[in-house]
């Protein structure tokens, strides 16, 4: 034996030489190499490291809501994951119809302004919405049932928009001056930018959490602030004001950062925080920008902040 453990430890070193006895089908799955998240696997290239480890976001896949630290829910397979889903798209529909009905209410009542309804509106109600996501299951269907939830009140926009029905409390929630065919305009552009980015971007990418942040928060403040306080018009455009701007820039930025917050503390993705603060700050200044410039009267704010939001976000989170 002793003889046997010294010309083992003669032969020159190798990799075979320490490798177990044991097949990789016979590894749980879970630890089988394969199934590793690409950041937990090694590699010799150096930019392939560089992209995981030094990237302004390292994607990390979520097995479900448990990850996500929401509880036990995704447990029964493809068919409790529908059932969720399912029941998600429903509380959340619910909810968003209790939510405009609150501010119907209040502006019928003259207890808030309408202009103020409508803008508090568009910043809640995008930001809601995406802040329920992660009450859908890991299922690849779960964004589709998501974007139930606007295209219901897409829906809504279109017939009454088209005056095939009436709800005045609709109209003048959403709308600047209570006419059933702006419902077709800034009101229904909004509501396909949140199925655009739940389709294209859901929870996996900042993308388009910053495109809905942008719109949302940052084009909705800018309105509120610019009324009160822009009394200092812009010199190349004189409807929009350096308050309003000002106000755009720093909520879009504070809300994009504080929704990617949200996310990569729930495990969605993982972000260097020095490097996305930069270019989050960039983001919100190009979107800023394009907000302010005379050409509301060829493309409506809610087409024009979030699209340039989506192409300086893929660019500035490229890797």
């Amino acid at each position: 034996m002793q003889a046997f453990v010294c010309a083992t430890m003669s032969r020159p070193f190798t990799t075979a030489a320490l490798v177990a006895p044991v097949t990789h089908s016979l590894l749980p799955r879970h630890l089988r190499l394969s199934n590793l998240p690409p950041s937990l696997t090694a590699t010799t290239d150096t930019s392939t490291f560089r992209r995981r480890f030094f990237s302004p976001y390292n994607f990390r896949p979520v097995s479900g809501p448990v990850t996500a630290g929401l509880g036990g829910f995704d447990v029964t397979g493809d068919g409790g994951s529908m059932f969720q889903d399912a029941g998600a798209t429903a509380l959340v529909i619910a909810g968003a119809y209790a939510f405009v009905s609150t501010f119907d209410f209040l502006s019928e009542r003259k207890l808030i302004e309408q202009n103020l309804s409508r803008k508090l509106v568009h910043i809640l109600s995008g930001l809601l919405f995406m802040a329920s996501w992660p009450i859908f299951s890991a299922s690849r269907w779960a964004r589709y049932f998501a974007s139930v939830v606007p295209l219901t009140n897409c829906l809504r926009l279109v017939i009454h928009g088209l005056s095939l029905a009436t709800d005045e409390g609709l109209i003048k929630s959403v709308t600047r001056e209570g006419k059933p065919e702006e419902l077709l305009r800034g009101p229904l552009y909004y509501v396909l930018v949140l199925i655009l980015c739940a389709v294209l971007f859901w929870r996996e990418s900042p993308v388009g959490v910053i495109s809905l942040a942008m719109m949302c928060g940052g084009d909705g403040i800018a309105d509120i602030v610019g009324r009160r306080f822009g009394s200092t018009k812009l010199p190349y455009n004189k409807q929009k004001s350096w308050a309003g701007s000002l106000s755009m820039f720093v909520l879009g930025f504070l809300v994009s950062v504080g929704m990617l917050y949200y996310f990569s503390a729930l495990g969605y993705f993982q972000l260097d925080w020095v490097s996305t603060v930069e270019r989050v700050a960039l983001v919100s200044f190009i979107a800023t920008m394009v907000e302010s410039l005379p050409i509301t009267g060829m493309v409506d704010d809610n087409i024009s902040v979030p699209l340039v939001s989506m192409v300086a976000a893929s660019l500035a989170f490229a890797y």
